[in-house]
């Protein structure tokens, strides 16, 4: 497997040097977790300053390892592991963070992911299907007679974002603006972020969460039938979720809950589109799409890491870790392991293999996997069905990050 020019690998110390801005990274990641496997699936990136992990059974092992966790400040000290005082700056997004089920350990994780499961079990999101394949099929009436349309801002980033917030309780017409302070949010997440994004998330955070105030304060009025009513007015062995827990849990349910799939719908269409592959036989039945789907996911995941702290010490791979060292699980990447996956980097829809990890796995598991995929089995068929000869009017654009793997734009006809 050739190494890209932009890709440094010592193989002896097991040291990659990447530059993750570098757009021929982020434009095809695939072809360089290719180059890892083949010559460094576990190593030291020398720009992030961890080690990472590409080889499926160690990220799905890791995944499940309870010596590793999402929180470390329940077990020890800033001072004890050397970590830095939170930033001022950054106020309101690390308390909205607080309470996050994407960043808790059990007990606490526990609680707060018990009273929301039952909205999320596969049982109850399939209720959601008619309403579903409605919007779908409005949003494309909108455009269908005009024979172009850029997807992602008429179709994907809508869809998700609509179905979150009706099953939360959030207002539709709230759209536009949980998508504007979910964009400044996550960049949070993103490798290389600046000052100036650092002050937009905050900002984002702090106005996202005083809204979400305001509708607590109104559900805690008047009750309806939605998530967030149901997570105010639920006990779990004796306790309420507090003003805090309830704003962090409802910010990460919105953005979790639509920010990946808006992606991945992205993802996929483009996927299928560059595949060659007739839309007809990939989603002839429920089953072939059902395989569709999971194939898309794996190729094309929209998230492709997923960190821990080691809470206790441990060697994974020959890698010694101290409790307080940070790893990072590349979850696209294990999708392509050659051991697992043939011919990897090839789309397949009819594989029997390894199941994906795009979702993760172990308690953090995402929460949001059965929404997500009913979106992705409902809306897909409906779009390709309903623009027959879809094809790329232009080359997509690729968000300029890496952690999320995604589209900026892109352009279609038919």
């Amino acid at each position: 497997m050739m190494i890209p020019s932009f890709l440094s690998i010592d193989r002896a110390n097991r040291h990659v040097s990447l530059d993750g801005r570098n757009p021929a990274f982020y434009g095809n990641p695939n072809a360089v977790y290719a180059a890892l496997h083949a010559h460094c699936p576990t190593f030291y990136w020398s720009e992030q300053k961890q080690w990472f992990f590409t080889g499926y059974d160690h990220v799905n092992g890791l995944l499940r390892d309870r010596r590793f966790g999402r929180q470390i400040l329940h077990i020890a000290s800033r001072e004890e592991l050397g970590l830095a005082e939170p930033m001022p700056h950054l106020a309101s997004f690390d308390l909205s963070e607080r309470y996050s089920l994407l960043e808790l350990e059990p007990p606490e994780h526990t609680r707060l992911r018990t009273l929301v499961n039952r909205a999320f079990v596969s049982r109850h999101v399939e209720k959601m299907k008619p309403e579903l394949a409605e919007l779908a099929n409005r949003l494309i009436d909108g455009f269908a007679e005009k024979r172009e349309v850029e997807l992602l801002s008429a179709f994907a980033d809508i869809i998700p974002v609509t179905m979150i917030a009706r099953m939360i309780g959030i207002p539709e017409e709230m759209g536009p603006q949980l998508l504007t302070w979910s964009h400044a949010y996550v960049r949070m997440y993103m490798f290389g972020r600046t000052r100036e994004q650092e002050e937009e998330a905050e900002q984002a955070a702090k106005e996202f969460s005083d809204y979400v105030k305001t509708v607590i304060t109104e559900r805690r009025a008047e009750p309806r039938d939605d998530l967030l009513t149901h997570m105010i007015h639920t006990e779990h062995k004796g306790q309420y979720l507090t003003d805090e827990e309830l704003v962090s849990t409802t910010i990460v349910l919105l953005n979790a809950g639509h920010e990946a799939t808006v992606h991945q719908i992205g993802n996929s269409v483009r996927t299928i589109l560059d595949s060659g592959c007739d839309p007809a036989e990939l989603f002839r039945d429920e089953a072939t799409t059902e395989r569709t789907v999971e194939e898309t996911l794996r190729i094309c995941a929209p998230v492709h890491i997923f960190q821990r702290w080691a809470l206790e010490p441990a060697e994974i791979d020959g890698v010694s870790f101290k409790r307080g060292d940070k790893v990072s699980l590349i979850l696209a990447a294990a999708n392509l392991d050659p051991t697992k996956f043939t011919d990897p980097l090839t789309f397949r829809p009819d594989r029997n293999e390894a199941a994906n990890l795009s979702f993760g796995a172990g308690i953090h598991f995402c929460i949001g996997a059965p929404l997500a995929r009913l979106e992705l089995n409902v809306v897909l068929p409906i779009l390709f069905e309903r623009l027959a000869g879809l094809r790329l009017a232009k080359t997509p654009v690729v968000k300029d990050v890496y952690h999320f793997h995604g589209l900026d734009r892109l352009d279609l006809q038919w």
